[in-house]
C-alpha cells in the first residue's frame, strides 16, 4: 500500500535518491546530505510540537510504498513562510511614464523587491518518483496536506502560498537570472539557489538592488520567462490552479517562476472534505477517496474504497487502516479523488 506520512531520520537515503533522479531542482531539498538530515529533524520537532519550534514549523512529508519500503515522493508546509526571516519575491508592478508635448504615454512593467508574503503559510518540496507522476498518487501526494492544514487549521494562518519553479533554457540555465540576478552576485544560477536552500535568502537584500528594475531593459528571453514554470513543474502548477490557487503579482527572485497564492479555505480538497467516523470492513469495496487521518504527530494518509454507512460511519478496509494506524471509532477526513 501506498501512503503520505511525516518523514523520518530513515527515510533519508530513499529521499536523496528521489532528488537525484528529480528533472527540476528544488531549493527546499537541497543535494546536501547535512542540510536534507537538518530538514527531517526541523519536521520531526515540529511534528512533536518542540516549544523552540513555534513561529519556525516546517514540516515534511514522505509518499511510501509500505510493502517495499521505498521513498516515493515528497511534499512540505512551512507553517510561516521565511520561517522568521523575511521572505523575499519581486512584485511585477507598473509605472507610467508620459509626456504631453511629445504626446507619449508609456505603461512600464516593473519590478519591486518585496517580503509582503513572509509568514504566509507556504507549500513547499514537491517531489515524485517518474513512474508515479501521471498517476492518481501525484494528487495523492499534494493534496493530502491540504487534508492536514484541514484537520489542524487552528495551527494555521488563513493565506497559503507557492513558489513554482521557473522556467530554464536548453542548457539548463536561468534566463531571468543571466540577466538579472547574476549581474549582483557574481555566480550561477544553480549555485545562487544552492545558497539560498543551505544558508538563507537573507543575502538577497544584501547584494539585490533595491531600486525598481525596469523589466524592458532584461533581454526577450528572461522577460518571457517572467511567471512561467519550468517544464516540470507544469503539473503542479495546473493542478494547484484547479485546487484554487492563482497568480497575483510576485515571482521568485532567482528564476522569476510564478508564486500562486490562495486562502485555505477556498482550496476544493479542503472545501469537499468531511468528517466520518471509521468502522472496518474486510473487504474493499466502495468508492475510491482520498482519505486523512486527524492524529497530527502520526498523521496519515492515502487512498481508500469507502463505504458510507448510517450517520457518520465510514467503513475502511480493516488492512488500510491498520496501515494507517487507524482504530475503530477514529474521526478521519475524505475528500473525492
Amino acid at each position: 500500500m501506498i501512503i503520505v506520512r511525516p518523514s523520518a531520520p530513515g527515510d533519508l537515503p530513499g529521499i536523496e535518491k528521489l532528488i537525484n533522479e528529480s528533472a527540476a531542482p528544488l531549493s527546499t531539498l537541497p543535494a546536501n546530505r547535512d542540510k536534507l538530515e537538518e530538514k527531517i529533524e526541523a519536521s520531526r520537532r515540529s511534528f512533536a510540537g518542540e516549544a523552540d519550534m513555534l513561529g519556525r514549523e516546517r514540516f515534511l512529508f514522505v509518499m511510501e510504498d509500505t510493502v517495499n519500503r521505498e521513498i516515493l515522493g515528497t511534499s512540505g508546509i512551512d507553517a510561516h513562510a521565511g520561517n522568521g526571516a523575511p521572505f523575499y519575491n519581486y512584485r511585477l508592478d507598473s509605472l507610467y511614464h508620459s509626456s504631453q508635448q511629445l504626446g507619449v504615454h508609456n505603461e512600464v512593467p516593473i519590478l519591486y523587491l518585496t517580503h509582503e508574503l513572509s509568514g504566509r503559510v507556504l507549500l513547499c518540496s514537491l517531489s515524485i518518483s517518474g513512474r508515479y507522476r501521471d498517476t492518481s498518487y501525484f494528487d495523492l501526494l499534494s493534496r493530502a496536506r491540504l487534508l492536514f492544514l484541514r484537520a489542524h487549521a487552528a495551527r494555521f494562518g488563513e493565506r497559503i502560498i507557492v513558489e513554482i519553479q521557473g522556467a530554464h533554457d536548453a542548457h539548463g540555465s536561468s534566463p531571468f537570472w543571466d540577466s538579472l540576478g547574476r549581474h549582483f552576485f557574481g555566480m550561477d544560477f544553480n549555485t545562487a539557489d544552492f545558497y539560498s536552500a543551505v544558508k538563507s535568502k537573507t543575502f538577497i537584500a544584501e547584494m539585490m538592488p533595491a531600486h525598481p528594475i525596469y523589466v524592458p531593459l532584461l533581454t526577450d528571453a528572461a522577460q518571457k520567462a517572467i511567471a512561467q514554470p519550468h517544464a516540470a513543474a507544469r503539473k503542479n502548477f495546473d493542478f494547484l490552479e484547479k485546487e484554487g490557487m492563482y497568480f497575483d503579482q510576485h515571482i521568485d527572485i532567482f528564476d522569476g517562476g510564478p508564486t500562486l497564492e490562495g486562502r485555505i479555505a477556498d482550496l476544493n480538497t479542503v472545501r469537499q472534505a468531511r468528517v466520518g467516523q471509521v468502522k472496518f470492513t474486510e473487504h474493499g469495496q466502495g468508492q475510491q477517496k482520498l482519505v486523512a487521518s486527524m492524529q497530527f504527530e502520526h498523521f496519515a494518509a492515502g487512498l481508500c474504497n469507502l463505504t458510507e454507512g448510517i450517520g457518520d460511519v465510514i467503513r475502511v478496509s480493516r488492512a488500510m487502516a491498520e496501515t494507517m494506524a487507524l482504530r475503530e471509532g477514529d474521526n478521519i477526513l475524505f475528500s473525492p479523488v
